[in-house]
């Protein structure tokens, strides 16, 4: 995506501006390197801004099921959904695949959650089960594998939708334009309708 390489330039770019301030602040030129921070901080305040407007503008990315979110090379997929209710809850068991479309190196997605999220924005974890077959399984390219998890709601909740997203570390996608995640904006949904 060239968002993605721009992001990458601009990067660079401040990792250039800055050793070259450090430069002229070891030789004892402090106006320039004032000068040289102020710009480039008023450059990455304005990358900022743009980022934070692109993902205010764009609606929340809606996907159906059997159609995959990729996180580069890595994906997942809600290919089924079964729904069982009792008198206080429902039950929704979902088959969920992940697959590499990787074409030379194994990899993994740390960080991914999966949840069920209601009308109301309600989100609701999967109840936890031990032989699960864990989110993070080591991929060879072009595997594939088959997970389920299962979802209960209160029988008053309707669910809206699945949803996949990175929880914990650094949130790298803040920063790039368009990526669609961040304090302003939902990550996309798998409608279950």
């Amino acid at each position: 995506m060239i968002f993605e390489l721009l992001f990458i330039l601009i990067f660079l770019a401040s990792v250039v501006t800055l050793v070259i301030a450090a430069v002229q602040a070891i030789r004892g030129r402090t106006r320039a390197f004032v000068r040289i921070l102020s710009v480039l901080a008023g450059c990455l305040a304005a990358y900022f801004v743009i980022c934070c407007l692109s993902t205010v503008l764009v609606p929340r990315r809606e996907l159906k099921i059997g159609q995959p979110q990729c996180f580069d090379d890595w994906c997942v997929e809600l290919d089924a959904v079964s729904k069982s209710a009792s008198n206080s809850t429902v039950s929704y068991e979902t088959t969920i695949r992940i697959f590499s479309q990787a074409k030379r190196v194994s990899q993994r997605e740390n960080g991914i959650a999966f949840y069920l999220e209601d009308d109301a924005g309600h989100r609701y974890s999967p109840i936890p089960n031990p032989s699960d077959v864990p989110s993070n399984s080591l991929l060879q390219p072009g595997e594939s594998v088959t997970l389920t998890r299962v979802f209960q709601l209160p029988s008053g909740a309707h669910a809206a939708g699945f949803v996949a997203t990175h929880e914990g570390g650094f949130p790298i996608a803040w920063f790039v334009i368009g990526e669609g995640q961040s304090l302003f904006h939902k990550e996309p949904i798998t409608l279950l309708q």
